[in-house]
């Protein structure tokens, strides 16, 4: 067991010499996987085996199984539970290759005790989802999505769980995100609730049936997570996800662990499998909470992998890996698609996708190009640029669409796009052949301003009553995102290339690529 690891358990236990009537539990959490099922190295893509071999990377479901294991050896029969807020689906190419079951057999593997729904659990529709139903024998839970009129979900996800832990029972509730039919697909007959009221109900349920100790097992992002702490009397904890909120008690610049609404201990564990939380809360008699304190532990290379797992990736890896380890081009510096950059400015990697995409369509008369923010999931670092990396940053499979717009719905849905900037919601519009101007503390709907397009070598306002050709991708076209003002499009035709191929040729005919950005958004 690494030293980090004994000495983070060993502090956590210190809590459980307490009077005879409490109660201590330690959870284990993760959130916000994206099919990591491989180590990723420093900008969240996954890392080659010769990084990986010389100690520079991290998570993956190899390290992730030694540290849970030693976390609950660590503990020596005491209470532990593990979790996972969502979101194991969509993000490289294990879930492109396999759709799902890999993540649901390596959950499996590592031994978790209850999941939320995340919104990319709908990626591949209702389907989808009752895939990892299906293929697991832990429940995923959501309370606020209403499944009774799905001929394909009904009956198959519980609004909450009861655990039994150490003789205790453990209430466990859980609520997703109620955009997700428009970061989704979960189809007409999904229908969602008030996060609030759903949780409300649920809480009052569990509370009838004798359990005092709750926890909210959430995908609706850090903020709303410490608004539901506040709202919702009798949830004991929350365990959230969906944010990618990276929590510590260490690291510069890091959300505490955990941050107290009023007295709730909340908390998440960033992403990709770079993080296991682990937090011990104690509650008295009558399952309020007298204490709650933790770390997140990295699963860097001091973290050994689990030689198992670690084969068995490898087994699942061997018919990608040809594809993936293909060179494509190279990039004289590292390429910036972080999402706290691409979904509140503008990025290296957005200015990249979006000029691609307007490169490629340009001789069809198309314009301007928008590419959302939240479909941009890596950076890529320096020198070689393998397909594998393409497809980390692209993952979703996306086509290039074309259409035709007013001005006005083009500036329509450049508000959307910064209509959830404070969330750091993934609308946010990168952009090609325009420039525009935001104030983000203006109104939702007002925020926009300066918008240009581009007049050969010159620049000049956007007209509101013009017909513009545009380019993005299939999913924004069909209202992904809130961008609802492009399905009733003219000329529209969604089957073109593949936007990751797009990327790869692009870059591939400017290599060595040298990243950047020009001005094109900017904040007021």
């Amino acid at each position: 067991m690494t030293n980090r690891l004994l000495a983070s358990v060993a502090a956590l236990a210190l809590t459980t010499g307490t009077a005879w009537a409490d109660y201590t539990l330690t959870i284990l959490h993760t959130n916000d996987l994206h099919s990591r099922i491989e180590p990723i190295s420093k900008y969240d893509s996954t890392c080659s085996a010769e990084d990986n071999e010389a100690g520079e990377c991290f998570g993956g479901y190899a390290r992730l199984k030694t540290a849970v294991d030693e976390a609950r050896a660590a503990l020596d029969g005491g209470n532990v539970v593990l979790m996972d807020a969502g979101d194991q689906y969509q993000g490289s190419l294990m879930y492109t290759t396999h759709k799902g079951a890999v993540e649901a057999e390596m959950m499996g593997r590592v031994g978790y005790d209850v999941m939320a729904v995340g919104n990319h659990e709908f990626d591949d529709g209702p389907e989808g989802l009752l895939k990892l139903i299906e293929a697991v024998e832990f429940p995923v839970i959501s309370g606020n999505i209403d499944v009774s009129q799905s001929n394909i979900l009904a009956d198959k996800v519980q609004n909450h769980v009861v655990l039994e832990i150490g003789g205790e029972r453990i209430g466990v509730i859980s609520v997703l995100a109620t955009d997700t039919a428009e970061t989704s697909s979960p189809g007409p007959n999904v229908i969602f609730q008030n996060a609030v009221d759903s949780l409300k109900a649920d809480v009052a349920a569990l509370e009838r049936e004798g359990i005092n100790k709750i926890i909210a097992l959430t995908h609706i992002g850090f903020s709303h997570d410490l608004e539901i702490a506040e709202a919702v009397p009798g949830i004991d904890v929350v365990v959230g996800g969906h944010s990618h909120t990276l929590m510590s008690n260490t690291v510069e610049g890091a959300q505490p662990y955990p941050t107290m609404a009023g007295e709730v201990p909340v908390v998440q564990a960033y992403a990709y499998s770079k993080y296991l939380g682990q937090l011990t809360v104690t509650f008295d008699d009558a399952g309020n909470v007298t204490s709650a304190e933790g770390e997140p532990l990295l699963l860097d290379a001091a973290v050994a992998e689990d030689e198992e797992i670690k084969a068995r990736v490898a087994e699942l890896a061997a018919p990608i890996d040809e594809m993936r380890q293909q060179v494509v081009a190279e990039t004289a510096e590292p390429i910036d698609g972080d999402r706290t950059s691409c979904r509140a400015m503008e990025c290296q990697m957005g200015t990249l996708v979006a000029d691609a995409m307007l490169a490629r369509v340009a001789d069809q008369g198309i314009e301007i190009a928008i590419q959302n923010g939240g479909g941009l999931r890596a950076s890529i670092d320096a020198g070689p640029v393998t397909m594998g990396e393409v497809l980390t940053v692209l993952p979703f499979q996306n086509t290039l669409s074309t259409y035709y717009v007013s001005g006005q719905t083009v500036i329509d849905a450049l508000e959307n796009g910064v209509s959830q900037i404070e969330e750091g919601a993934g609308r946010f519009p990168q952009v090609a052949g325009l420039t525009f101007a935001f104030d983000a503390a203006a109104e939702p709907g007002a925020r926009v301003s300066d918008v240009m397009v581009a007049d050969g070598m010159d620049w000049k306002p956007i007209d509101p009553e013009a017909r513009y050709g545009l380019v993005s991708n299939n999913y924004v076209r069909n209202g992904g995102d809130g961008y609802r003002m492009f399905v009733d499009a003219e000329d529209v035709y969604d089957f073109g290339p593949d936007l990751a191929d797009v990327l790869a040729e692009y870059l591939a005919e400017r290599s060595p690529y040298t990243p950047f950005i020009d001005g094109r958004i900017t904040a007021k």
